[in-house]
């Protein structure tokens, strides 16, 4: 494996990012490959992980830029996991968010409540959401 390179700057290609969705079966929704170079695009920060071209990882941040940041969309293409990548990643939107004077927050599944602890995340306050028929 090459040296993996972080950026802000987007991929050429969104399709790469519909991939990586796909294969960490997030794509319930059905989106699209312009869907996702839009949610990118309108998010407050994102950061991509390539591999030479190949696009590895994403997060995201949705904030307003005052009070707090939501770090959404951390993924990993399974065959890179476990190698420090999200680590990075997490790491490099936390101090996007303090730099800043943001508070970062987040939602997660109780199964990486121990990972995310493990950066001084939280538990706060209880999750609920809304479905919507698309």
């Amino acid at each position: 494996m090459n040296k993996i390179h972080f950026t802000t700057e987007p991929p050429t290609d969104f399709a790469q990012l519909l991939s990586l969705y796909e294969s960490l079966g997030w794509n319930s929704l059905n989106l699209s490959v312009d869907d996702l170079e839009k949610m990118c695009n309108q998010s407050w920060y994102a950061i991509y992980a390539f591999d030479d071209q190949k696009l590895v990882g994403m997060g995201r941040i949705i904030s307003d830029g005052v009070i707090t940041g939501l770090i959404c969309g951390l993924c990993v293409l399974p065959s890179y996991q476990s190698k420090g990548i999200g680590k990075e990643m997490l790491n490099r939107m936390i101090d996007h968010c303090e730099r800043n004077r943001v508070i970062p927050q987040l939602m997660c599944t109780e199964s990486l409540e121990s990972y995310y602890a493990s950066f001084g995340f939280k538990k706060f306050t209880v999750g609920m959401t809304r479905k919507l028929i698309r």
